[in-house]
């Protein structure tokens, strides 16, 4: 089964993450640092990163150090999300600007967004492929920062259109996905049809995830360790309220930014009701779909076939 395939390339992760990323001085930096990779999470990006290293042919371990760089980045984004967001939940646990302030949660982000630089460089790999792969993550982080950009930009406004949505989940969550699945590529100079296989893979992936993401927020209630519905008192334009609105559903408690669970319970069912979220379903998995397709520049190996299960997995968890 493909969750006994992530808990194990997982739990190698969390090794080397205990090895690689210890704790320092000052102690309340690195204790606010470490907080959401010591809560646990599934390791799904330095995962694919393991596999599609395999799927190339090499042994995993050596793009460890890559999937760890890409684990920090994420959970740099994670903490400065959460401080726009003012979200008290993440992973079952308080986030960590409501346990350790703003001030030190900003400064936190930033420690993991330098230290995951200085992890990626130390890769086993030819100096010159080392030096694109930072390139590569780093213009990664610049799309990341503009698809958050944009994400927030939609809330004051009422006209944004699936394709802009589709354009910002592809920065803010599509790219560093595609970067996961992509960097061994670059480490080991594979061919650049290989390596942009191995993005695209990513990149369609990641937006299949993150419109089973929306998903789960409104329809995965206590599962899914954050604030359930935060996504609708907040108002965020994600795919199911684009297509709500078109339709001329109007949601009480949209951009209020706080409601019952009464109240979130029955704007749910308005955007169930109108096909909404269905039409977001069958969305995310055309790009798993697509995702899948790309998978076919590389021979035929257990590691394919697990990228191949992971991508289904991505639109079919539950939390």
């Amino acid at each position: 089964m493909i969750s006994d395939i992530i808990k194990d390339r997982a739990e190698l992760v969390n090794r080397e993450i205990r090895r690689i990323l210890s704790t320092g001085e000052p102690d309340g930096l690195y204790r606010a640092a470490r907080h959401y990779l010591s809560a646990g999470g599934k390791r799904l990006r330095p995962v694919i990163t393991l596999l599609s290293a395999e799927a190339l042919g090499h042994d995993c371990r050596r793009a460890i150090h890559a999937g760890i760089a890409i684990e920090t980045i994420h959970n740099f984004t994670l903490i400065h999300d959460d401080i726009m967001d003012e979200d008290e939940m993440r992973r079952g646990v308080k986030t960590v600007h409501t346990l350790y302030g703003v001030p030190t949660a900003i400064l936190a982000g930033d420690t993991l967004y330098a230290e995951a630089f200085e992890i990626l460089a130390k890769s086993d790999a030819e100096p010159h492929n080392v030096v694109r792969a930072v390139s590569s993550l780093a213009r990664v982080c610049v799309e990341i920062c503009e698809g958050q950009y944009m994400d927030m930009s939609f809330e004051e406004r009422n006209d944004v259109s699936e394709q802009e949505y589709i354009e910002m989940v592809r920065k803010k969550t599509g790219v560093l996905i595609g970067i996961s699945a992509s960097i061994p590529a670059i480490l080991f100079g594979e061919s650049r049809n290989v390596e942009g296989a191995l993005w695209n893979y990513g990149v369609y992936s990641g937006i299949g995830f993150q419109i089973h993401d929306d998903l789960l927020d409104i329809t995965g209630k206590d599962k899914i360790g954050k604030d359930w519905g935060s996504d609708i008192v907040e108002g965020k334009k994600t795919l199911i309220v684009i297509k709500a609105f078109e339709q001329g559903v109007e949601l009480d408690t949209f951009g209020k930014g706080k409601a019952s669970r009464e109240e979130l319970e029955r704007d749910i069912k308005k955007l169930v009701d109108c096909g909404a979220v269905e039409y977001a379903r069958n969305r995310a998995r055309e790009y798993i779909e697509l995702a899948k397709s790309q998978l076919n520049v590389l021979d035929d190996s257990p590691a394919k076939f697990h990228l191949m299960e992971l991508a289904d997995y991505l639109v079919e968890r539950d939390y």
